[in-house]
């Protein structure tokens, strides 16, 4: 199969079985991987390899490249105080090495962006169709991998990333139903035997106000916790119409975040940044979900066949509930925040604590650009000699969607067990251009959860 970057997509075809195969392959591919330890001296360069090139993609390797001329100072995320204080981390300790991407247009707009940072990548270090990553994976300079393809295929590619001995940066969700959240646990456990780190892309783990006042609030600030709630209520995000010669296949894959099995729905694509501050404050997932949610405004056909509102309420062990909202209709009132109130006050879950008859509290500090410090945090933990390994919370976090998407979508509770443990795997069995029906929208009361 070809993998150069003029390949046209129309001819690439993949077979789930030989799509996980080459994934396994890898490994055996990259004898000696130029792997970050604890032994790296700070000027060693981070080898780049970016796996979907979309805007998303781009962004994240764009921050990365930003990061990387900042000055570091203790205390500003994990395992900070361990580099001395102004350290400077150069441009020239990153090095980008290659491009994955399904398209040659979506790889060839990531290269142009580069091209201004005078980044040059060549033909060789460019791969496209859907066993692209394998080829960027095979590079044994590679040491650091982007992942920014849409979330149904991040599980498989996670694994095959870390079975070839490379740190991964893997943006959220995870997962878009809990064959992939099973598959993004194993590979965090593999990290962990390997010394490999993974970071997510819920950047607000990674900034300093939440992460100063959910200490507080796991300190006992708001004493016993009573219940929480949270919202990512907003418009309609971007849509790519169809166009002529495109194929089923090709049109979703473009337009993936109006397809559940490429994206979740926007329950777990969006909302999942909320979701995961709330299981990280209460230090804990869910343990049951009661949903509703439906298709009323956005009901075109280029809006796919996901919801366009839920409402969830969560069930957390000793029996605190969270109410969650998540909506993308137009010009409706917008909200997206995390709120929490306890028996002794009430905080945002950001960078305030109000406490009843008692002193309250605000962060004061500055701020950090979320998108870079997530970067840097996992740079300076493997450094540390501790890498960060996030495979399991954002696992959760996406586990936590998929149970709020399920319950609405069936009208039935699901509890987390039967959650974690389902069978359900969206997508096809075939990776290749052609034919590929759109789904019905699911319909309360006759949708089932296997």
């Amino acid at each position: 199969m070809h993998t150069s970057a003029d390949h046209s997509p129309a001819n690439t075809g993949l077979t789930r079985r030989n799509f996980l195969k080459g994934a396994v392959a890898v490994a055996a591919l990259t004898q000696a991987p130029s792997v970050l330890t604890s032994h790296a001296a700070p000027d060693d360069p981070i080898k780049v390899g970016l796996i979907g090139c979309g805007g998303r993609g781009t962004g994240a390797i764009l921050n990365l490249l930003g990061a990387s001329t900042k000055v570091v100072y203790p205390g500003s995320g994990y395992h900070t105080e361990d580099v001395e204080a102004g350290t400077q981390v150069g441009r020239k300790n990153v090095k980008v090495l290659g491009l994955a991407d399904l398209f040659p247009d979506r790889l060839q707009r990531c290269r142009d962006n580069l091209k201004t940072l005078d980044i040059n990548l060549g033909n060789e270090a460019c791969f496209t169709g859907f066993d692209g990553y394998q080829k960027l994976l095979a590079n044994p300079e590679i040491n650091y991998v982007i992942l920014a393809t849409p979330p149904h295929f991040r599980p498989i590619q996670l694994k095959a990333a870390i079975e070839a001995g490379k740190h991964v940066f893997v943006e959220k969700p995870v997962a878009v139903d809990p064959t992939g959240v099973r598959m993004v646990i194993e590979a965090g456990e593999m990290a962990k035997q390997k010394k490999l780190g993974i970071a997510a892309g819920t950047q607000r783990r990674h900034m300093l106000g939440y992460a100063e006042t959910i200490k507080r609030i796991q300190d006992g600030m708001l004493g016993e916790i009573v219940y929480g709630s949270c919202y990512w209520n907003g418009g309609e995000i971007w849509v790519i119409d169809r166009e002529p010669g495109w194929s089923d296949m090709e049109w979703q894959l473009r337009n993936w975040n109006y397809f559940t099995w490429l994206a979740g729905d926007h329950i777990v694509e969006q909302h999942v940044h909320n979701l995961d501050v709330m299981n990280w404050v209460l230090n804990a997932h869910p343990i049951k979900a009661t949903a509703l949610g439906g298709r009323q405004v956005r009901t075109a056909a280029r809006n796919g066949h996901i919801f366009d509102h839920f409402a969830v309420e969560y069930e957390y062990p000793n029996g605190v509930k969270m109410f969650s909202q998540s909506r993308q209709i137009n010009g409706c009132e917008g909200k997206v925040e995390e709120f929490l109130v306890g028996s002794k006050g009430r905080s945002n879950c950001k960078d305030r604590i109000a406490v009843k008859g008692g002193e309250s509290w605000r962060y004061r500090g500055q701020e950090v650009n979320p998108y870079e410090q997530e970067h840097l945090n996992l740079i300076n933990s493997i450094r540390a000699g501790n890498p960060i390994n996030e495979a399991r919370s954002i696992a959760e976090s996406t586990l936590t969607g998929i149970m709020g998407r399920e319950s609405a979508y069936s009208g039935q509770s699901v509890e987390w067990d039967k959650a974690y443990n389902s069978t359900l795997r969206l997508g096809p069995t075939t990776y290749e251009f052609g034919p590929l029906p759109v789904a019905p929208v699911a319909m309360p009361g006759q949708y089932k959860f296997v």
